[in-house]
């Protein structure tokens, strides 16, 4: 479907088509996906704790660990792709249960394997089948009547299932750490009846607006084919910036003289800013619109990750660990909505774990290139800033485009946003 067809939110954003309820509104299907959404992101979540862990335990270098994440992080790309291809053909229940076999046949693999080699080809396994168990959980939340809310929620649970690993990972060995994995992704088989095993039903495709005539139809069409790939490639610089960011700050903060015993609870407690992220999720678009606050947002993330590119202390780290928890979670609700709603089958909406993955395929390889070459942390997180830099300009484009080539989307009302009473966005 043409992500410009159908009907349209109140602020002129394509909203959810007839916005009907189907059979992935119901408690089973959120649930389960919100869980596989937990368990498939985790590895993101725990990947601080468990560079750290190949380092002390295993022996690895930093630049190994580079790789080792990335091949970890690249493998959820090709799964995420490879579910995205199939999703709309193959039975989904049957994509998770080969998903989650193989990840947890590779972390269990993992468990007796501490030869870097055979580590970073097992962590690649682990991420595809991990990818492929993730994407469908995100397209399944993305198929219901309202995704947005769906992604809120999804983000509001992260930020619970962020502070309890962050909280339990650091106390276990390495074999501890795959073995939560293991169990998370096996625990998902009694409930695989939950998922829906196809694409829900469409019984309205909507229609062009009478307006959309001439020129503006023409802008239509070119929306309907950039906009998408746009999007995706801000997710791509986003999660460049969050996987190099997240790979190494606690290695960063240890190598600028921070205790260990202060910067593990740090890790933990700045989650908070990731509830706060989804409030503001929730609350900021009622009112604004949503283009602005993702560009607003954008652009500070920019600055909180930037900073640490200067000096790296104790309070430098404070705000931006604080700040990141909260910008991230708030740019991401905006992002996935947005895939959702473009393809109402699910297929755009599984490939933003393969955006996510690719993002932080290059993020910590480009990372450990430079530590490799002795840059140092510092110019890592410059790196970082420039990352978001990026995605800030891919969305900047497709504001300028949408104001001068669809008006009635791009106008004041419509994904600009003017912040009036009555505009309100699926939010």
């Amino acid at each position: 479907m043409s992500p410009l067809k159908g009907s349209s939110s109140e602020d002129g954003w394509p909203a959810t088509p007839s916005a009907s309820r189907n059979e992935f509104d119901g408690w089973r299907s959120i649930t389960v996906s919100l869980y596989m959404c937990l368990v498939g992101y985790g590895v993101l979540v725990g990947i601080p704790v468990i560079s750290k862990a190949w380092v002390e335990l295993l022996g690895f270098t930093e630049q190994q660990v580079g790789r080792v994440a990335g091949a970890d992080l690249g493998g959820l790309s090709a799964g995420a792709v490879l579910a995205a291809l199939l999703v709309r053909r193959v039975n989904r229940r049957l994509l998770v249960f080969l998903g989650l076999g193989l990840a947890a046949a590779a972390n269990a693999w993992c468990i007796g394997s501490r030869d870097y080699d055979t580590v970073l080809w097992l962590r690649l396994a682990a991420g595809v089948g991990g990818g492929a168990y993730t994407a469908v959980a995100v397209a399944t939340l993305g198929a219901g009547s309202r995704p947005a809310r769906a992604y809120t929620l999804m983000m509001l649970a992260f930020a619970f299932s962020q502070a309890g690993e962050m909280q339990v990972l650091p106390r276990l060995p390495i074999e501890g750490i795959y073995l939560v994995f293991i169990v998370g992704y096996l625990a998902t088989v009694p409930f695989l009846r939950w998922i829906p095993p196809h694409p829900a039903r469409r019984e309205d495709k909507g229609r062009e607006p009478e307006a959309a005539s001439g020129g503006n139809r023409a802008g239509r069409t070119v929306a309907a084919r950039i906009l998408p790939w746009f999007c995706l490639l801000a997710i791509v610089f986003s999660y460049i910036n969050i996987g190099a960011y997240w790979t190494y700050i606690e290695l960063a903060a240890l190598d600028a003289g921070v205790a260990e015993s202060w910067i593990v609870p740090v890790l933990t407690w700045v989650s908070v800013g990731s509830v706060l992220g989804c409030l503001l999720a929730m609350m900021i678009p009622e009112r604004f619109g949503l283009s602005r606050p993702l560009l607003i947002s954008l652009g500070a993330m920019i600055v909180v990750v930037g900073i640490l590119g200067g000096e790296i202390d104790r309070r430098n780290l404070l705000v931006s660990l604080l700040f990141f928890n909260l910008l991230w979670v708030f740019i991401d609700v905006y992002q996935m909505s947005t895939a959702a709603v473009i393809d109402r089958t699910g297929a755009f909406a599984a490939l933003l774990p393969a955006g996510q993955g690719l993002g932080q395929i290059v993020g910590p390889n480009v990372a450990a290139s430079m530590l490799g070459a002795g840059s140092g942390y510092g110019r890592v997180f410059l790196m970082c800033a420039t990352a978001a830099a990026l995605a800030l300009l891919f969305y900047l484009i497709m504001y300028v485009f949408l104001r001068r080539s669809v008006p009635e989307l791009g106008g004041t009302s419509g994904f600009v946003g003017d912040g009036r009473a009555g505009s309100r966005p699926e939010l």
